[in-house]
């Protein structure tokens, strides 16, 4: 009989909250849970990478940020009559001339809140936020003296608000984009949130801007405390609400950040960016679980994946309606297509986002993703030829706004890795199989020389060798993988796979036994079932129908499993049941040749 090898989970890219990044899948059984992006970009509205893995970041969709930014948090106010130089050198001595001046009106004037405001302003311009806090606080002291004759609570907000943005660039002055704030820091940030806001309202869009800045720079758990601290005096700006959502979203948060965007289009259906960050989130939760061979046959075991993919289809085509030459939807349309198994629309969306942005670098990488896809759905080894050099040509002439490298790079190992499954299943000549084997690993390798604690690119080094059958190498990248995401059930499985064929099931069921402790309800049946073959190969028939029973109970559809417990049945000798489950298992999956073989040398050896 021709048993089956435990099933892989494949993780292709970075969960990015770009829309171009490549959806994380499974090269057949083991779904995973996509990550989500990890920056946002307030100048244009896009959120890149969910979070790495281990770190929350595919990340995978594009996610807009709302652009509202209220007064310049950075802009200094030039004196009155004072010239602009065109030359860098002129520039300078009336910048140097412009400080001298505000810092002798300051000294000679200490009573002067404005004075010292605006030279707060020059610093804070300047990066210099020490000298600048000291400004600002000097104008507040001044402020806050009755005898002070001016209209005090218009710019005592200001001040304050500029002040806590001072505090924060202070914090960050090590140079780390992503190290959130000191506790006293971020304490000192709110208290001033909540003065300045009480004072006049009118100052939530300055202190959305604050959140963008935190979310910008990777400070996620900072910009949560400041947009959600704003929520809770100005809980009817939209746009700290849909900045909230799409922090949460990065944080790996996905059910606040769904209750985020579902507020948000209750409240606001016109709101430019709801709809398209709704559906971001729909496509990051639920379509990045790929349920394995045969599993959507199960009867509606996967009813809820599909109806949240259909509202994410329904929120774009809203979008489209309002803005039909948004490339960027109609590459999250495409998302949405192919992940409901319509390939043909799908295609047809990105070939429409791809003339709307011929120049666009992320929509360039997404057509290559897709026909890369398309490649290993009908292996075609001359589609990925163009794959490949429009990756190249990503890593070559991109940038790393659109398209990060590490997640570049991971594209073109993606379709190395390819042509390598391709070429060996067509019985390829050794020394070309050997050539695209050595491709991939050369990508692999190189994403993860760009970001060496990225647990994803450990993953996928790992699971390339242990395709190429190199079981010592797969399991060291495959520990690189766990030691840096402990928690990844998919990466602990695999390593349990790759111990199993590498006969050392001691270890092999120890590991498999540490995934399931950490795997979701939509990774376990695959876990499941690969212990039951495990169980089955040692002949521990009654453990290894109880696996198989288990991992059908999670996904009634799941072939694999079918397959495996059929095969415990001939061990048995009871063929009726035997034929039964391969029967079930051809049902699931029309395509699984070990069934269709199973199936066919059981019906004759039973007569």
């Amino acid at each position: 009989m021709s048993g089956q090898e435990p099933q892989l989970a494949n993780h292709h890219a970075k969960a990015a909250a770009n829309l171009n990044v490549d959806p994380p899948e499974t090269d057949a059984a083991v779904p995973s849970t996509c990550h989500p992006p990890r920056d946002s970009d307030a100048a244009d509205g896009e959120a890149k990478r969910l979070t790495k893995l281990g770190k929350s970041r595919s990340r995978n969709f594009k996610v807009e940020s709302p652009m509202d930014y209220g007064p310049d948090p950075d802009g200094y106010l030039p004196l009155p009559g004072q010239p602009v130089s065109s030359s860098s050198s002129s520039r300078e001595e009336k910048v140097s001339s412009l400080k001298t001046g505000l810092v002798h009106v300051a000294r000679k004037m200490p009573k002067n809140a404005h004075a010292h405001f605006i030279l707060g302003l020059m610093y804070q311009r300047l990066g210099q936020p020490s000298k600048a806090v000291l400004a600002y606080e000097k104008a507040e002291e001044i402020l806050r003296r009755p005898e002070v004759d001016i209209d005090r609570t218009e710019l005592l907000s200001l001040v304050q608000i500029h002040h806590a943005q001072c505090i924060m660039l202070e914090s960050s002055v090590d140079g780390s984009s992503d190290e959130e704030l000191e506790p006293q820091g971020l304490e000192e940030i709110l208290s001033k949130l909540k003065e300045s806001m009480q004072s006049d309202v009118r100052q939530a869009a300055v202190w959305n801007t604050l959140g963008l800045i935190l979310l910008k720079t990777g400070r996620l758990q900072s910009a949560i405390l400041v947009l959600s601290s704003l929520l809770a005096f100005a809980p009817t700006n939209y746009d700290c609400l849909a900045n909230l959502g799409i922090a949460y979203l990065q944080s790996g948060n996905l059910e606040l950040s769904e209750k985020c965007f579902q507020e948000l289009i209750l409240k606001d259906q016109n709101h430019p960016t709801a709809m398209i960050n709704y559906a971001a989130l729909l496509l990051c939760r639920y379509g990045s679980v790929v349920a394995g061979a045969g599993a959507n046959a199960g009867g509606g075991a996967s009813a809820d994946h599909i109806s949240a993919i259909n509202v994410a289809k329904e929120c774009l085509l809203a979008s489209l309606n309002e803005d039909p030459k948004a490339g960027h939807i109609w590459a999250n349309l495409a998302n949405a297509y192919y992940m409901t198994g319509d390939h043909r629309s799908s295609s047809k969306c990105l070939e429409k986002a791809a003339k709307l942005e011929l120049n666009c670098m992320s929509t360039r990488y997404a057509v290559a993703i897709h026909r890369t896809k398309d490649a290993e759905r009908h292996q075609d080894p001359h589609e990925l030829y163009w794959a490949g050099n429009e990756m190249a040509s990503v890593i070559r002439d991109g940038d790393s706004v659109s398209v990060e490298l590490p997640i570049a790079w991971a594209g073109l190992a993606m379709v190395h890795k390819a042509q390598h499954e391709i070429s060996a299943a067509l019985a390829t000549e050794q020394n070309a199989l050997t050539e695209v084997e050595e491709h991939a690993d050369y990508s692999l390798k190189q994403a993860i020389a760009e970001d060496p604690d990225d647990a994803v690119q450990w993953h996928q080094l790992g699971l390339h060798s242990l395709c190429a059958r190199q079981f010592k190498k797969s399991q060291k990248y495959l520990k690189a993988a766990v030691a840096r995401f402990k928690e990844c059930s998919y990466a602990w499985s695999n390593l349990g796979i790759s111990l199993q064929l590498s006969e050392e099931p001691s270890q092999a069921e120890e590991v498999y036994t540490r995934a399931l402790s950490l795997a979701t309800t939509d990774l376990a049946h695959a876990i499941f079932s690969n212990l039951g073959n495990l169980y089955r190969q040692q002949k521990h028939y009654e453990r290894a129908k109880a696996m198989f029973t288990k991992s059908l109970e999670l996904q009634p559809g799941y072939a694999p499993a079918f397959n495996n417990l059929g095969l415990v049945f001939v061990a048995e000798g009871q063929w009726e049941e035997a034929k039964f489950c391969f029967d079930k298992a051809l049902q699931a999956d029309p395509m699984m040749d070990a069934a269709k073989s199973n199936l066919i040398k059981a019906v004759s050896t039973s007569r």
